[in-house]
């Protein structure tokens, strides 16, 4: 896992990229399958909208934007529960990790949803 950035494009972008790194150590079964291409979205989605929030050219489109990444950093946290880890307790952990920084960045985006609100 990664150092934790203070910018919020630079964090979504880590947390995107860990979940690609866990995903490559999964079991290949058919549900995880399904369950990780999902789980792959959705994480890349959560940094591509806070970039276009970023970059919106209204203040409606930026808020718009925060809750699609903020809905994705919920939706990230579904797939991270649901995929399979066969007996991997290292898995397990790295999984609890991304759980956590999931429910991290939909707090931090829920505050600035709120501010700008």
């Amino acid at each position: 896992m990664s150092e934790k950035p203070n910018n919020l494009e630079e964090r979504t972008a880590v947390f995107a990229e860990d979940v690609r790194a866990f995903v490559r150590k999964l079991p290949r079964t058919v549900s995880n399958i399904e369950d990780v291409k999902q789980l792959v979205r959705a994480s890349g989605s959560i940094a591509a909208n806070c970039i276009e929030a970023n970059e919106s050219l209204s203040a409606k489109d930026k808020l718009m934007r925060f809750r699609i990444s903020r809905k994705e950093a919920k939706e990230s946290g579904l797939w991270l529960r649901l995929v399979h880890l066969g007996d991997d307790t290292k898995q397990a952990g790295r999984r609890e990790l991304l759980i956590r920084e999931s429910r991290e960045l939909r707090s931090i985006l829920s505050a600035i949803i709120t501010k700008l609100e």
